[in-house]
């Protein structure tokens, strides 16, 4: 089978010929419908061998698509199922892992599927290690459900840890509207009363925000954070989701959040967050989730199936790979590039 596999530390991935894997005791294996790509991917691109698991290895960590065949011992699943591939695989057995958080498992730090030293799915199949990581998707399309995976499970969990604070009158502001703030708009919408506020340095990018639901798009800068300020009679907004990372939207994040609210960092961008004795404002709490459990990814398909979200896809197929993390790279795509190995 074909697989775009990163061979070569600081270097684009390649696509190559590989063995298809052959499911083992409690295994499963997944024809790939749809592999979501994901900036943390850009990441590992960068990242120095160090840093990186046992090379090489298959990208991809956003994974739907259907089974294929079921090792010995595997139960719940019949071939041709359509499936979400839930991404963290934790040990399955620490305290944690048995509240369906294997983001946090206690034995592997919650790195898993293509993060972890196993290969993603931006390949034909993709092996699963066990059928617990399968969430059936219904009538949902793989090819156009894999972001859900991460982009809709990481920034669902980011809002729904932070629900007691969105009553009627509150704020929430996301910065960043790429794939990952798209979905975090729409998680606001269709769980909370906030009033939703959108900020990027794209115009293109706050339309779209605004279509998908946000109250307000700004355009990053002075202007949008006296903006906020006004909105909210200078108190700063509830909760402050930072979706890029870096360090003028974490300062951006500090100015606008409010006391005793919730700023909640998301994206990698490796910037640092400005700290002192006001800054974040008094007990306003900072967290950096990651990922989220398996119970709320079904919550996510479960949203999705009823329509309340939708991801915007455009689709690759694997032999573009590379072109489709160019344009990820240039901010050249307006939702989320999916590779797709099966049109």
């Amino acid at each position: 089978m074909r697989a775009f596999q990163l061979v070569h530390a600081q270097k684009p991935p390649e696509l190559r010929e590989v063995p298809v894997p052959d499911p083992g005791p409690g295994q499963v294996l997944v024809k790939v419908g749809g592999a979501g790509a994901c900036h943390s991917d850009l990441h590992l691109m960068e990242a120095p061998a160090e840093r990186l698991p046992k090379l090489p290895f298959t990208i991809g960590h956003e994974n739907a698509g259907w089974v294929e065949k079921l090792g010995p011992g595997a139960t719940g699943f019949a071939p041709g199922d359509p499936v979400m591939v839930y991404g963290p695989w934790g040990c399955g057995l620490c305290a944690n892992c048995r509240e369906g958080k294997e983001n946090y498992c206690q034995k592997t730090g919650g790195l898993g599927g293509g993060l972890g030293g196993h290969d993603g799915g931006m390949a034909e199949y993709l092996l699963v290690p066990a059928s617990r990581f399968l969430i059936p998707l219904g009538t949902l399309d793989p090819r156009e459900a894999a972001p859900l995976s991460d982009a809709g499970l990481t920034s669902y969990h980011a809002v729904k840890r932070s629900l007691d604070l969105l009553g009627p009158g509150s704020t929430a502001v996301v910065i960043g509207a790429g794939g990952l703030g798209q979905m975090a708009i729409q998680m606001l919408r269709a769980l909370s009363a906030a009033a939703v506020v959108a900020v990027d340095t794209s115009a293109d990018k706050l339309t779209t925000a605004k279509r998908l639901g946000a109250d307000e798009g700004l355009l990053s800068g002075e202007e949008a954070v006296t903006r906020i300020k006004d909105m909210t009679r200078g108190q700063g907004a509830e909760l402050v989701l930072d979706m890029v990372g870096v360090d003028p939207t974490l300062r951006m994040a500090a100015q606008v959040a409010r006391v005793l609210g919730h700023l909640t960092i998301v994206g990698l961008g490796g910037g640092a967050l400005p700290v002192d004795f006001s800054s974040p404002p008094h007990e306003c709490s900072v967290a950096s989730p990651y990922w989220g459990s398996i119970p709320e990814l079904m919550e996510v398909i479960t949203l999705a199936q009823q329509q309340k979200i939708k991801m915007l896809v455009e689709g690759f197929p694997l032999e573009r790979a590379g072109e489709a993390y160019q344009l990820l790279h240039d901010g050249k795509i307006q939702g989320r590039a999916v590779v797709t190995p099966h049109p």
